[in-house]
């Protein structure tokens, strides 16, 4: 009788959530609702595709994700409280290539690692830039602009959302490659430095393609190449910028990140999950500008060990600094 309550004493503690292994609480996930959180204000590139991506999770994972945004500081208040939280799955972040990559460089105080204190767990969506030109410069192409940025250094103007910016620095990566002097003109954000490029008062800027591609078919800016490697098959007489400035290739993305110590069963779900999303949301991505980033935990690590180094040396090569 003894060995007979002590075994179901045993059953009885196993049961309890307390002390439930890591794995077996690991297979028990979601048994909550799930919170992911966007390092930017509502209505961006980053917070769009979380919302698309979040309706399909909920589907899938049967419980409710929900998107949490915390602005400010260029994606680091949000962050930092993505990589604080408890790594039990109960708290994902939608990373970006400012959050995980381009801040890297340009903080020296940096209050998180994206690297130690994250563990990536799927590719979600990137989209590339498209570089455009107002039509009163009489630009027509990308090998315009650099006979006219080389005939006259440091009077062509380029507009970004800030410094540091994806927008900033996808300018600093060109002047870099194609040897030119272009004036940078920064904005408190990107809705009035594209405004500026409309209205003309700012030459050229790298937009979103959601955000310029409407004014470009309109006639009122001029597009002059796409910042993906190659040509996007939805916009086929729009040639990349790599077709003359070889190598220049720049394109904002997101994945979803867990604190990295988020057991690896959590992990694979949560991939398997975004994965299995993705085919079924591509065709809402596309009426954004967007495109499916299908990268598992591995592949999204080298991805993101890559961009941190490439970002890095633009930073350091255009001397910029947002401390």
């Amino acid at each position: 009788m003894t060995t007979r309550r002590h075994a179901l004493a045993a059953i009885a503690g196993a049961a309890l959530p307390g002390t439930l292994p890591r794995s077996a609480r690991a297979q028990a996930w979601p048994a909550r609702p799930i919170r992911m959180i966007v390092a930017f204000a509502p209505g961006g590139f980053t917070d769009i595709a979380a919302r698309i991506l979040a309706e399909r999770l909920s589907a899938s994972l049967g419980q409710p994700v929900t998107v949490d945004n915390r602005a400010g500081a260029a994606g680091i208040i949000g962050t930092e409280a993505a990589a604080r939280s408890a790594p039990d799955g109960y708290t994902v972040l939608m990373g970006t290539i400012s959050t995980h990559a381009m801040n890297v460089g340009l903080y020296r105080s940096l209050t998180y690692d994206p690297v130690a204190d994250f563990a990536p767990v799927s590719g979600v969506a990137t989209s590339p830039n498209l570089l455009v030109a107002h039509p009163s410069k009489g630009i027509r192409d990308v090998a315009g602009l650099i006979a006219r940025a080389r005939a006259e250094p440091g009077v062509l103007t380029y507009g970004s959302g800030g410094n540091g910016t994806s927008s900033h620095l996808a300018g600093e990566l060109f002047k870099s490659l194609a040897g030119v002097d272009l004036l940078h003109v920064p904005f408190r954000s990107t809705a009035p430095a594209a405004s500026a490029v409309l209205a003309g008062q700012v030459d050229l800027m790298f937009d979103t393609l959601p955000s310029s591609l409407p004014h470009a078919r309109e006639g009122r800016l001029v597009p002059l190449g796409v910042t993906s490697a190659r040509r996007l098959a939805e916009l086929p007489a729009i040639p990349a910028v790599a077709e003359t400035v070889p190598g220049f290739e720049m394109g904002v993305w997101t994945a979803l990140f867990v604190p990295s110590a988020t057991p690896r069963p959590i992990i694979e779900r949560l991939d398997a999950a975004t994965r299995e999303a993705l085919p079924q949301i591509t065709s809402r991505f596309a009426e954004l500008g967007l495109e499916p980033l299908p990268a598992g935990p591995e592949e999204m690590a080298d991805y993101l060990r890559a961009e941190i180094a490439k970002w890095t040396q633009v930073v350091r090569t255009a001397r910029i600094s947002a401390d």
